[in-house]
């Protein structure tokens, strides 16, 4: 608030507390500051605040509270909302209604089959807890210094031991770049790989906001059909990156037999291409071990592998990595100061303690067994009572499966999504996911809800199926 020049002062404070009201800035239950304090503040006579708080007071904005104070008691506009401010400065065309077919507002739901949320109840809260308070006495805040954009070496280096181990990635610690989450991975490979009107292919069906963002940033995204075994190799088109998850594809589960991943290769070498390898959820595979990443297989220096820990923690961590060839780092590195600097120091070190110490792979190995119940569960429980219309197409990886029309039936995603929403359950519709036709079908995810509630969700979906068909 600033009251200076000429004029009835009494009039400015009165009519800056009352717009402040009135617009939401200062919300109803505020305590508002005492009279000799705002005086002070602001340069004027107690005597000009008294006099407008009184004036408040009296035409109800305020409310005097003896031995307490004075407070906010009227609310933000008389409909309860505040006032919109004027809208003249409009986003670029490209940036405009733009939809999240993955995001919805949080809401009560009692079966919650949303896809890429794994178990908040399966965190390891207390192993988290006392590395962050390691990481609070530790050096991590000592400093007046931004820290190195690429992460810690200590996270780094615990990354690429664990993606070693893990999923036989070969890296060593200046391979890898830490990102909030994969999302922002992807992004900075697009912002160092692409020039305006790049071509980059994509699956599909396949990860939306992986097309939206390359889109966003100027290329020509060309989506290319999969199948059984994941993306067809043999379709795609000349380009300079192509974006693909040969571990567990995204949305439909199979996984690339290895002469593909070859082929790919072969073809990202002839068209001088980058492959973005992602590799979202492979922590948890089911039965046998999966085919090594195509980033193992790459003797040319043209994957990069992305990965992230929002499926082994949580989303809201915003902690994702990527393992990238050295010639790219350096520019991924740029990339990432000049986006955001670096992540959270604090959490960087506390996921480091957690690698280091082997508390990480504990709790995905405890969190495996139990997305490995659910998901056998869901395969037993939909096969007899979905028959009719839906199969579940093999998966044994992830936190989510697809179903897919029997063939022959007629079959409605939008519809069906919608009457198991009334009966309390929630699913997503497969051609959400899809650029091109004709994939009608649900996935079904399994991290959010608890096993005992699957049975019942799977019924209550199997009977939202029956009263479309009936209608």
């Amino acid at each position: 608030m600033s009251i200076d020049g000429r004029g009835d002062r009494t009039e400015r404070v009165y009519r800056e507390l009352r717009d402040a009201v009135l617009d939401g800035r200062l919300r109803r239950g505020v305590r508002l500051p005492a009279t000799r304090e705002l005086a002070a503040s602001l340069g004027v006579s107690r005597s000009t605040v008294s006099t407008a708080y009184e004036r408040l007071t009296a035409e109800g904005y305020l409310v005097a509270r003896v031995g307490s104070g004075t407070f906010v008691a009227m609310p933000a506009a008389a409909d309860g909302r505040t006032p919109r401010r004027p809208a003249a400065a409009q986003p670029a065309p490209a940036w405009r209604d733009l939809a999240d077919p993955l995001w919805s507002e949080p809401h009560p739901i009692a079966y919650d089959f949303s896809v890429g949320s794994p178990d908040p109840a399966l965190f390891p809260a207390d192993a988290w807890r006392r590395a962050v308070t390691a990481a609070l006495r530790g050096p991590a805040l000592r400093t007046a210094h931004y820290a190195d954009p690429a992460g810690p070496e200590r996270l780094r280096a615990g990354i690429a031991r664990h993606l070693g181990l893990a999923r036989s990635v070969a890296a060593a610690a200046e391979d890898v770049v830490i990102t909030s989450g994969a999302q922002q991975a992807f992004d900075l490979l697009g912002r160092t790989l692409l020039s305006p009107g790049d071509t980059v292919a994509v699956e599909d069906p396949g990860y939306p906001p992986v097309r939206q963002l390359f889109e966003q940033l100027g290329a020509r995204v060309v989506p290319v059909p999969v199948d059984e075994h994941g993306l067809r190799v043999d379709r795609l088109p000349p380009a300079r990156l192509v974006y693909v998850t040969p571990s567990h594809q995204f949305p439909l589960g199979g996984v690339l037999p290895l002469e593909r991943r070859t082929a790919l290769l072969e073809w990202a070498a002839r068209h001088d291409a980058v492959v973005v390898e992602d590799d979202y959820d492979s922590e948890y595979r089911f039965g046998a071990r999966a085919l090594d990443p195509l980033q193992r297989l790459d003797a040319d220096g043209r994957v990069v592998y992305v990965g992230t820990f929002s499926k082994t923690m949580l989303p809201g961590l915003r902690l994702g990595f990527l393992v990238a060839p050295p010639s790219l780092v350096p520019a991924l590195r740029s990339a990432k100061r000049l986006t955001d600097w670096h992540n959270d120091v604090v959490t960087q070190a506390a996921m480091a303690s957690l690698l280091d110490s082997g508390a990480f792979a504990s709790h995905v190995r405890r969190a495996r067994r139990v997305y490995e119940e659910r998901h056998a569960l869901i395969g037993r429980e939909a096969g007899p009572l979905l028959a009719s219309r839906l199969a579940v197409v093999p998966s044994s990886a992830g936190l989510h499966l697809a179903l897919r029309p029997v063939d022959g039936v007629p079959f409605d995603s939008a519809r069906v999504t919608a009457a198991a929403a009334v009966a309390g359950v929630a699913v997503q519709p497969l051609p959400r996911f899809a650029v091109s036709g004709g994939w009608e079908g649900l996935l079904l995810g399994f991290g959010a809800i608890a096993v005992e509630d699957i049975p019942d969700g799977v019924r209550l979906l199997a009977e939202a199926v029956g009263r479309i068909r009936a209608g």
